[in-house]
């Protein structure tokens, strides 16, 4: 189950504040929707643009928009939906839906889904988290993956004139970066959203689900092929075997441009440019390749999903306002906006002007989430993937690694 807050970056100007910041009188007859949205989420233009927008072609209805903070808003959001006359509209991230669903409050939104939404070209990697027990509990809202980032120097200086599409091409091509005082690379040891999308693109799980029992499979066959395919992709670089990629942040390390390629979202690219930004130019971009040519790598897709709570004062109101939060016309803005993925695949196109996002979108159908446990986010608390990856990495046995930290993950998701 997934879920991501993100929130909006809202200045504390008295226009912003009354227009979308919880400051709104309600008048006589008139509906309040309340909406939680988590901080950096949206821009202020954008939740501007919308709440006048929607409140013009809405008589009587009012946007109350609270930004919350990423720090507790797991307690918060299950306070709140348990108890009377909660918020109308919460954004939650795409893999802590699951754990929301759980306390059986939330409000089904199959039938909305399917007659007003076309949750059949939904992205994967939002849709599957929303989705407990054959009922959809959330509505993708955006999404956002990895992808490759290059150094088109390094590239040229290789002879290489045009980005893999297939693993095997990618590591070839990766061995040819590595060389001359360059990384071919950098991949922390630890980086475990990348690892899962090779075990994906093998056929692999991080977890089983059979019949409400979740056991860890990082010792299947296939998890264990991706494990090794990421175990040559990081020999070809130096980076840390012990440490996931924020120690050192990976940004600065590629930013001092003897590294070829980075695994990273494009939200990286400001950080990168904010540390050199004679790399403005110079940086290239293309989906993590995957197995099969033609077909990108699996990746991991993070998000936010919108939920309505079961206690909402104005449900009917709320539906309305996530229908046109998910619909074509915001999706759109919203996308262009924040340099996000849309919620649909056919809606990729919108960002065709922006190279990165354009790139980040060709991957993200392909998208997939962390297994829709409840008690996912306790795995992810004490992760025993990333101890299980150094383990592999400094020449450990790969198997009884990997039935170590699957009984980990089977023992937490049994809790």
């Amino acid at each position: 189950m997934k879920n991501r807050h993100l929130a909006c970056p809202l200045a504390a100007a008295t226009a912003l504040a009354l227009a979308g910041c919880g400051m709104l009188p309600g008048g006589g007859g008139t509906k309040t929707v309340n909406i939680w949205l988590m901080r950096d989420s949206v821009s202020e233009d954008f939740l501007n643009r919308f709440t006048e927008a929607y409140e013009e072609e809405h008589d009587g209805i009012e946007l109350q928009v609270t930004i919350q903070d990423w720090t507790g808003i797991g307690k918060k959001v299950t306070e709140a939906i348990q108890g009377p006359g909660g918020p109308d509209v919460i954004e939650v991230g795409n893999t802590q839906v699951a754990q929301y669903a759980d306390t059986e409050k939330l409000f089904d939104l199959t039938l909305e889904s399917v007659r007003d939404l076309g949750s059949e070209d939904w992205l994967p990697g939002l849709a599957e988290p929303g989705s407990i027990g054959g009922s959809q509990y959330g509505i993708p809202w955006y999404a956002a993956n990895r992808i490759v980032i290059y150094n088109k120097d390094l590239f040229a200086d290789a002879g290489i004139d045009k980005p893999p599409t297939t693993r095997a091409q990618w590591l070839a091509d990766t061995e040819k970066l590595n060389t001359k005082g360059s990384q071919g690379i950098y991949l922390a040891g630890q980086d475990w959203y990348t690892l899962a999308g090779f075990i994906w693109d093998e056929g692999g799980e991080l977890a089983t689900d059979k019949g409400g029992e979740w056991t860890g499979a990082l010792d299947s066959a296939a998890a264990r092929r991706g494990m090794a395919y990421y175990k040559e992709l990081q020999s070809l670089g130096s980076g840390p075997k012990d440490a996931d990629e924020q120690n050192p942040p990976q940004a600065d390390v590629f930013a001092k441009g003897d590294v070829a390629q980075l695994i990273a979202a494009p939200s990286g690219i400001a950080a990168i440019l904010k540390a050199n930004p004679a790399l403005k130019d110079k940086l290239g971009y293309f989906p993590i390749p995957g197995a099969k040519e033609g077909q990108p790598c699996a990746v991991f897709t993070g998000g936010s999903d919108l939920i309505i709570p079961e206690n909402a004062p104005q449900r009917g109101a709320a539906l309305d306002v996530v229908k046109a939060l998910a619909g074509e016309k915001w999706q759109t803005d919203l996308a262009r906006t924040m340099g996000y993925v849309p919620n649909k695949k056919g809606l990729a196109s919108v960002v065709a002007g922006q190279e990165a996002t354009a790139v980040m979108a060709r991957g993200a159908a392909r998208g997939r989430a962390t297994p829709n446990s409840p008690q996912w986010a306790d795995v992810e608390a004490d992760n025993p993937i990333k101890p299980y990856m150094t383990a592999v990495l400094q020449g450990e046995d790969p198997l009884k690694a990997a039935k170590l930290a699957s009984a980990e993950i089977t023992d937490t998701l049994a809790e």
